[in-house]
C-alpha cells in the first residue's frame, strides 16, 4: 500500500474513534468516557461538533490521534454504522486494524528507501501478508504479536542498511530523555528506537536519519529541528510534539496546525 492509503479520512469513517476509545479526564481530555460510550461531541452525521476547537475545548488526545486509515477500512468493510447493527465487533477491530495499518506504513516508508534495495523482495512479502490480514472477516483473530516480531526484524535491518554505525554514543534505544537538555544537539543517524523525549528540549538539533520508532515526543521541543530523512517518524507522534515553521519533517508528514509559526 502507498502511504496515501493509511492517512486518516474521518470523512469516511462512522467515527469509530470517538466511540470505541477510552477517554480519562486529565490534560489530554476534558471528560471521562467509557470505551463504547459515544463522545457527547459526535454529532449524527459522524462529525466532531468542536473539531476546529479541539485543544481550547480541553481535547488534545483527539488531535494526536492517528488511525493510520484504520477506521475507514474499518467502516468499509462493516457496510453500516454501529448506530444499524451491533458495534461491539466493530470496536474491538479498531486497535488491531490501527496497529496492522501501522506496520504497512513502516513497511511502506521502508520500501521508499533506496538504500533497503536489496531487502525490497521481503519488505514487499510482508507488506502483502499484513495488507491480506487487514482483509479478513475478523481482525481479532490475527496473532498481532508474531506479526510485528516478523516486521520488526525487517525494520531493524532497514535501520542499520540507512543509519550506518554512528557510534556508541548514539546509540539511545528505550533511554530515558524525560525533560534531557538537548538543544543543538548532534542526534544524526542516532538510534532513538522507543526512547522517552517526553519534554526534552530538542530545539535546532540534528535529528536527520535518526531511527525515531515508538519515540516517545509528547511535548518535546523540536522548534528549529531537523528531521529530514529521519526513520519511522509518524504523524501522531508529530502531532504530540511542539514545533514550529523553521521545523524541517520528512515529506510523508504535515505540519501541525497548532505548532507555532
Amino acid at each position: 500500500m502507498l502511504r496515501a492509503d493509511l492517512r486518516a479520512d474521518c470523512g469516511s469513517c462512522y467515527g469509530l474513534c470517538c466511540v470505541a476509545l477510552t477517554f480519562a479526564k486529565s490534560a489530554d481530555f476534558a471528560i471521562d468516557k467509557a470505551a463504547g460510550e459515544p463522545c457527547p461531541n459526535l454529532d449524527q452525521d459522524f462529525r466532531c461538533g468542536i473539531h476546529s476547537k479541539l485543544r481550547t475545548k480541553g481535547f488534545q488526545g483527539c488531535t494526536v490521534y492517528d488511525c493510520f486509515g484504520a477506521g475507514q477500512k474499518i467502516s468499509r468493510q462493516a457496510g453500516s454504522s454501529w448506530r444499524e447493527q451491533p458495534g461491539q465487533k466493530l470496536f474491538e477491530a479498531l486497535p488491531i486494524m490501527r496497529q496492522l495499518h501501522e506496520l504497512l506504513w513502516y513497511l511502506a516508508e521502508a520500501l521508499e528507501l533506496p538504500q533497503t534495495k536489496a531487502i525490497h523482495p521481503d519488505l514487499r512479502a510482508a507488506s502483502d501478508q499484513i495488507e491480506k490480514l487487514t482483509l479478513q472477516p475478523d481482525v481479532t483473530k490475527v496473532d498481532l504479536q508474531g506479526e510485528r516480531a516478523k516486521v520488526n526484524e525487517l525494520l531493524l535491518q532497514t535501520s542499520a542498511l540507512v543509519r550506518g554505525k554512528p557510534g556508541k554514543k548514539k546509540e539511545r534505544r528505550g533511554a530515558d530523555l524525560f525533560g534531557a537538555k538537548l538543544r543543538g544537539a548532534d542526534l544524526h543517524s542516532a538510534n532513538l528506537r522507543g526512547a522517552y523525549l517526553i519534554a526534552a528540549d530538542l530545539r535546532e538539533a540534528d535529528l536527520r536519519q535518526a531511527d525515531l520508532i515508538g519515540a516517545d515526543l509528547r511535548d518535546t521541543r523540536l522548534e528549529g529541528a531537523d528531521l529530514t530523512g529521519s526513520l519511522f517518524l509518524t504523524q501522531s507522534q508529530v502531532n504530540a510534539a511542539r514545533g514550529d515553521s523553521k521545523t524541517k519533517l520528512p515529506k510523508a508528514v504535515t505540519r501541525p496546525a497548532h505548532w507555532t509559526t
